[in-house]
């Protein structure tokens, strides 16, 4: 188990607050252990989640049941995936404030990140969230436009 102390950083409340102040137009939907991030609130493909339970794991990769834990997931492009952590051939799930791929989700290209510091959430994670927000936004734009709805 990784003994870490946890990284001085937004808590899932500080990022949640500003994704949905950054996006207004997301929906949020929070069930025991998740807040997931979508642009649709019918149909619920996500752009990011935050976890802090490890009922949505095979196992407890990301060890939430540690006091104060939670894990960021962002869904990404394949070239961003690639380019961050597709090399990672054994990821440490535990560790904080780090890029990994995502311990369930990693073929559907989504990274994660334990408890990210301020200059990680700051650098690294609001340009990641960006990307998958605008990723998903251009899918629903060209699926109306493919459904004749523009």
């Amino acid at each position: 188990m990784t003994t870490e102390a946890l990284p001085t950083g937004p808590d899932p409340e500080a990022i949640t607050h500003t994704i949905i102040e950054t996006y207004p137009e997301s929906y949020m939907i929070t069930i025991d252990g998740a807040s997931f991030f979508s642009l649709d609130e019918k149909h619920f493909p996500n752009f990011a989640t935050i976890v802090w339970k490890d009922d949505f794991d095979d196992g407890t990769p990301s060890e939430l049941s540690r006091p104060g834990v939670f894990r960021l997931n962002i869904g990404v492009s394949r070239e961003t995936f690639e380019r961050l952590v597709g090399s990672m051939a054994e990821p440490d799930y535990a560790a904080f404030d780090r890029v990994v791929p995502h311990p369930v989700y990693a073929r559907q290209h989504w990274v994660s990140i334990l408890n990210p510091s301020d200059a990680t959430f700051r650098d690294v994670a609001l340009s990641l969230i960006a990307e998958a927000h605008d990723r998903l936004a251009a899918a629903r734009a060209r699926h109306r436009v493919a459904q004749g709805s523009a």
